[in-house]
């Protein structure tokens, strides 16, 4: 049974979800909190106050014409629903007249899970409802929920497992009553020595639990995006796999959990570089065989850590940042439909894991 929505909501989350998994198009996250965006800037010295981090959305928002075509969606952090670009045009303002989705991240960060060792839950569930409403009100389309689990000796433990998926299920359900396409991000860190195997093995672990909750919850499922990791070996693994046995490994779990009647799945990018994660996009996507969802990229660092680097702060350096975002962009997006051969970029193969990724 689905949620107790109408008809005509049913058909709009539907629409948005579809859209946003455009063929060739995938979602920027730009999403990162004030505490987060502050180690992006300071990798680069740049001091992070408000303006400066407006300065550095604005140069993304406003790359030019080819944003769009390979971006389908936007997911803003709340100070920059509400920042305006210097001609004074709102943000949200200029993603919809590039035909581009906003979208909202309404968790409020990862805390620790009492009655667990190091494992965690999310918190952000109080007064949801009525930050979703205004966020529509707002202009913003769809939302983001990002839950954590880690793979160890007697990780991930199965409270933390059905905590996290209950969490996910009832941020779901309140986003859906509010017109807002939830996207559900259930991210199994890569900290760790663990081999691809052991990645898989939790990751249906994980989906399955998560999906169990979905349906408890009545979650309209073809209104709902999955954002979940590329199933990948620990960052300290000491065998190093292919791009298509990562491939391989990632599909099979999905197709062991992820119902057909989502339509799409858009990977985060996990702490691995601009170009593995590209690669890795581009191998799931070239994995032989039927897939029911559209398969794509919600990328921050890997679609961001060139642009930051080439921009540096610099006023003069805004049209090098751009061209830098646009270049990795387009890269995902041919990535997206198995057609990426390759492309340079001034981070692409710098690693971007950072342990214990939490923001």
């Amino acid at each position: 049974m689905d949620a107790p929505l109408t008809p005509e909501l049913k058909a709009e989350l539907k629409k948005i979800a579809e859209a946003i998994v455009t063929p060739g198009k995938g979602i920027l996250a730009a999403d990162e909190s004030t505490g987060t965006m502050g180690k992006r800037l300071a990798n680069i010295g740049v001091e992070n106050v408000e303006e400066n981090r407006r300065l550095y959305r604005q140069l993304l928002f406003n790359s030019g014409a080819g944003f769009s075509n390979s971006i389908s969606g936007v997911i803003l952090f709340h100070e920059t629903v509400y920042q305006k670009a210097d001609d004074g045009t709102a943000f949200v303002k200029i993603l919809r007249d590039h035909g581009i989705i906003p979208g909202i991240k309404v968790d409020k960060g990862v805390v620790p899970l009492a009655g667990t060792v190091g494992e965690s839950t999310t918190q952000g569930l109080d007064g949801l409802s009525e930050r979703c409403a205004q966020y529509k009100k707002d202009g913003c389309d769809f939302a983001k929920w990002r839950c954590v689990l880690k793979i160890g000796p007697n990780q991930p433990s199965e409270l933390a497992m059905k905590e996290n998926a209950n969490v996910l299920a009832r941020y779901a359900s309140i986003c859906q009553a509010n017109g807002l396409v939830p996207i559900v991000e259930p991210e199994v860190l890569c900290d760790g020595d663990h081999s691809l195997e052991r990645c898989q093995q939790v990751t249906e672990a994980v989906l399955s639990a998560t999906y169990k909750a979905l349906v408890d919850h009545h979650i309209y499922l073809e209104g709902t995006l999955l954002k979940p990791n590329m199933v990948t070996a620990g960052q300290s693994c000491p065998t190093k796999y292919t791009p298509q046995q990562n491939a391989e490994a990632t599909v099979t779990a999905l197709s062991r959990t992820v119902p057909a009647a989502v339509p799409g799945i858009v990977f985060l990018s996990g702490g691995q570089s601009e170009e593995e994660a590209s690669v890795n996009l581009n191998a799931i996507n070239q994995y032989p065989g039927k897939k029911p969802w559209r398969l794509t990229f919600s990328f921050g660092r890997a679609l961001q850590a060139s642009a930051l680097k080439a921009w540096g702060g610099k006023t003069d350096q805004v049209k090098a940042g751009q061209t830098e975002f646009l270049k990795r962009a387009a890269a995902n997006g041919m990535a997206s439909k198995g057609e990426y051969t390759g492309s340079a970029s001034i981070a692409g193969g710098e690693s971007l894991f950072v342990a214990n990724h939490q923001y």
